[in-house]
């Protein structure tokens, strides 16, 4: 039986739901100022002050995917603890749903907090997650991205076959390591299970030759999804062949062979969590498994 957390008796965890334009972000997570002071514009970064001056208290939010720089979400999830007391003002008046209202007063248009609700102490954004849903948006186009799009959608500069590229992305599914796809963190691990990845073509009269990749894992390393879809379009324009994508997953350090596509083209979609009654059992599985790898 696992324990539960413990909050402080006056604390109270509350779950966020939000999206956010990458595009002027250098990625999810707060970074120290640059050589010259200056703030490094990030979104956790941002969403903490405002609600660090909503709430009169310090907010560290915990956040179920780390973006990286110029990605965006539509479907983020975070948590934080903030003392009851916090939500007691006129303005929220104990409700938190009130902090939607009062972040979009206080937030830049390009990042949104769409709920806030109260949550069991037993929910964690990141360690209770059961997997996290991205989509890359990628045009062949030659004259490249609709202006309109030209923020969430990548360019690919070569025309690829649709079949070739799904070929390649069916070799990636299934439970794997896929350090040949990562950039390397300490201590961490590069297993994981793709459970989808689903090409399909999105084309419009007004976006000719545009594709969708769909991919669905318990978790991503870093640059991991660019790294997959990357390497699918080189197998799609006939650079590569199938067997070299096999080959990259039995490999165990970053490949130099293995191309990044734009960051503006991916979204993080979604992440999906186990019933309640099940979180506690979920934590401490992913907590486990990270334990593991850090005493390895």
């Amino acid at each position: 039986m696992t324990a539960s957390p413990q909050l402080p008796p006056d604390d109270v965890r509350l779950r966020l739901d939000l999206a956010y334009d990458g595009t002027g972000f250098h990625g999810w997570a707060s970074q120290k100022p640059g050589p010259d002071g200056t703030p490094t514009r990030t979104v956790q970064g941002t969403l903490e002050e405002a609600l660090t001056t909503i709430l009169r208290a310090p907010a560290r939010l915990t956040v179920a995917g780390r973006t990286d720089a110029g990605v965006h979400a539509t479907g983020q999830v975070a948590h934080l603890d903030v003392p009851r007391s916090s939500l007691e003002q006129r303005s929220i008046d104990g409700d938190p749903a009130r902090l939607v209202r009062r972040l979009a007063k206080f937030l830049p248009e390009d990042v949104r907090v769409f709920r806030v609700a109260e949550v069991t102490p037993l929910f964690d954004a990141r360690f209770a997650a059961l997997d996290r849903s991205y989509v890359y948006r990628v045009t062949t186009h030659q004259a490249g991205a609709l202006p309109t799009r030209r923020r969430d959608t990548a360019v690919w500069p070569k025309p690829v076959d649709l079949e070739r590229v799904q070929a390649a992305a069916d070799l990636v599914v299934g439970l794997n390591d896929y350090a040949a796809f990562c950039r390397p963190r300490p201590h961490a691990t590069t297993v994981r299970e793709v459970k989808e990845m689903r090409w399909v073509e999105a084309s419009t009269s007004e976006e000719p030759f545009l594709y969708e990749a769909h991919v669905r894992a318990d978790a991503f390393c870093w640059n991991m999804v660019r790294a997959l879809v990357a390497s699918c379009l080189q197998v799609g324009e006939g650079r590569r062949d199938t067997a070299w994508v096999a080959g990259l997953l039995g490999e165990r350090e970053r490949s130099p062979q293995v191309a990044l596509a734009p960051a503006r083209g991916l979204t993080l979609t979604g992440v999906t969590y186990p019933p309640e009654d099940e979180l506690a059992r979920r934590v401490a599985q992913t907590r486990g498994r990270r334990d593991a790898v850090e005493r390895a």
